[in-house]
């Protein structure tokens, strides 16, 4: 009863962590700030957010110190502050749904990441799923290839939501390298770095502030991101990879939908179709990579195929 109990509270999560992600599409819409003012801005509030609840963690703990694992710790904080840049970045050259669709291919490239970084052989299942990816993408960029103009801006905005999935699915890799690491170490490390970078930028363009602008960080950076960072780490102890992986499908599905009820902006059917094969790619490689018991992270220096 207790580990039905256990698994009904991390699949709770989950699903919070992926609705409240979700919503980061609308509220980037909203703010018409720079890209790197709003992902800088929120980072420093989740930083603040993230720190304060690691201290109060940390009194009643005897995981072990950080330092030993310094520099998986900072790689993995420089991709997923790279993922954050580049999503928000992506979100205001194209539309919601493509940045988030695109950076949905993370747990393909995050396969074949793992091949070079951790020594975890792909399969033939995730070779299967990249032939997919690519066929997603040529669907994707099939109309911004052949249009100006706002097309090119469009095109260059879906080329940063692909990279930002890289740099996510690197983000993966280098937390499961880290041996009994916490996934909030390296998400704090990395909004330090978000926020660091944008510092030149609230130097040299200040944004205006308002109850509009105030409001939307102070949600973007304590709940969007600070408290879905927390869902994410609970959660993912208690339910299997794939189990997360499905319940997260959710954030695709809303983030377009948020953004279509409140700013009328829709994708086209050319970024439907092709995120719908980029889905199902990742689907298809998740479900054949969960046959028997999630893997545990692994230790430095350790190789493994994936399962």
């Amino acid at each position: 009863m207790r580990k039905q109990r256990g698994t009904r509270l991390g699949q709770g999560a989950i699903l919070g962590c992926a609705v409240l992600w979700s919503t980061s599409g609308l509220f980037i819409k909203l703010l018409d700030w720079h890209p790197l003012l709003i992902a800088g801005g929120r980072s420093a509030i989740a930083a603040l957010f993230l720190f304060a609840l690691r201290r109060v963690r940390l009194r009643f703990s005897s995981a072990p110190p950080a330092s030993s694992r310094f520099p998986l710790i900072l790689a993995g904080g420089l991709a997923y502050a790279a993922t954050m840049i580049s999503f928000v970045w992506a979100n205001k050259l194209t539309t919601s749904a493509n940045a988030i669709l695109l950076q949905y291919s993370a747990p393909v490239w995050a396969a074949l990441l793992g091949w070079r970084l951790a020594g975890e052989k792909p399969r033939w299942f995730h070779w299967a799923a990249l032939a997919l990816v690519i066929g997603g993408l040529l669907i994707f960029f099939r109309e911004d290839l052949t249009a100006g103009g706002s097309g090119a801006s469009t095109l260059r905005g879906d080329i940063i939501a692909l990279a930002s999935g890289l740099f996510f699915g690197a983000h993966s890799v280098f937390l499961r390298m880290q041996k009994n690491g916490n996934p909030v170490d390296s998400m704090l490390a990395a909004h330090l770095i978000c926020a660091a970078a944008a510092l030149p930028a609230f130097i040299l363009m200040p944004p205006a502030l308002n109850i509009r602008s105030l409001g939307a960080m102070g949600f973007m950076g304590f709940i969007q991101i600070g408290l879905a960072s927390q869902l994410f780490a609970f959660g993912i102890r208690r339910v299997q990879a794939m189990q997360a992986l499905l319940i997260a499908m959710i954030e695709p599905v809303l983030n377009p939908l948020w953004v279509f009820a409140v700013t009328g902006e829709s994708p086209s059917a050319a970024a439907l179709a092709g995120g719908l094969v980029i889905i199902l790619a990742v689907l298809f490689s998740s479900v054949l990579g969960q046959t028997g018991m999630p893997p545990e992270p692994l230790e430095p220096g350790r190789r493994r195929s994936i399962p």
